[in-house]
């Protein structure tokens, strides 16, 4: 799919959510936990997550910048991205070997009790003008798509169909810098048609930080 095709589709539904963000907001924050569980079990995700709590914090919000928060995440983009771990579709030094022995069970019990804890926030600053300039708007010249039309006006998620595209407001600045930068330069491939790759490649080193650090904020 072409950038004028994803950004045709989505315009009209996001043309709609940007122009009340508040509204926007109080629903999505009202309605998450319900939105982000699906059919795995939370009380039995508990239990089998021990392992991961470790790393990502009981309740899913880890204190190491690197590490990725995962409370409120989509259930399905948690297990996704195991199983992309799994099949090495995605690398990394720890995930791999963490993921290798757990069943699409375990996946979805693990993923929900993620799934099903408060939603990751950041500090509410609204100042980074240049990080939400691209978040909000992106950029036609330049073919760099508004993460807003996939990710939702504050990073929260549009919608449990859309769970490919994750709740990334309030996610940690370094980990989300990291992971832009590894889009933009290939070294992570496993977004839906490649669309991160695509919509990353003109941006700069600096207008990463600064969208970054607008995301972490949200």
């Amino acid at each position: 799919m072409t950038f004028i095709k994803i950004h045709t589709a989505v315009c009209l539904t996001m043309a709609v959510l940007l122009a009340a963000p508040s509204a926007f907001a109080a629903s999505a924050n009202t309605n998450m936990l319900k939105r982000h569980t699906g059919s795995g079990d939370p009380v039995a995700g508990k239990e089998k997550s021990q392992i991961c709590q470790g790393c990502h914090g009981m309740d899913g919000n880890s204190t190491d910048e690197m590490i990725p928060k995962l409370a409120g995440q989509y259930d399905e983009y948690i297990a996704k991205q195991m199983r992309n771990y799994q099949a090495g579709t995605r690398s990394h030094e720890i995930m791999n070997g963490m993921a290798a022995p757990l069943s699409d069970k375990d996946l979805g019990d693990i993923s929900a009790y993620f799934a099903n804890q408060p939603i990751m926030k950041g500090n509410g600053s609204t100042t980074n003008e240049i990080g939400k300039k691209i978040f909000l708007k992106g950029n036609i010249t330049q073919m760099v798509m508004a993460c807003a039309y996939c990710h939702g006006a504050t990073g929260k998620g549009l919608d449990p169909s859309t769970a490919m595209y994750p709740v990334i407001g309030g996610q940690h600045k370094a980990y989300l810098l990291k992971q832009l930068k590894d889009f933009r330069e290939g070294n992570r491939m496993n977004s839906p048609n490649a669309a991160m790759n695509k919509t990353l490649k003109a941006l700069s080193d600096s207008e990463l930080e600064a969208l970054a650090g607008y995301i972490s904020e949200q």
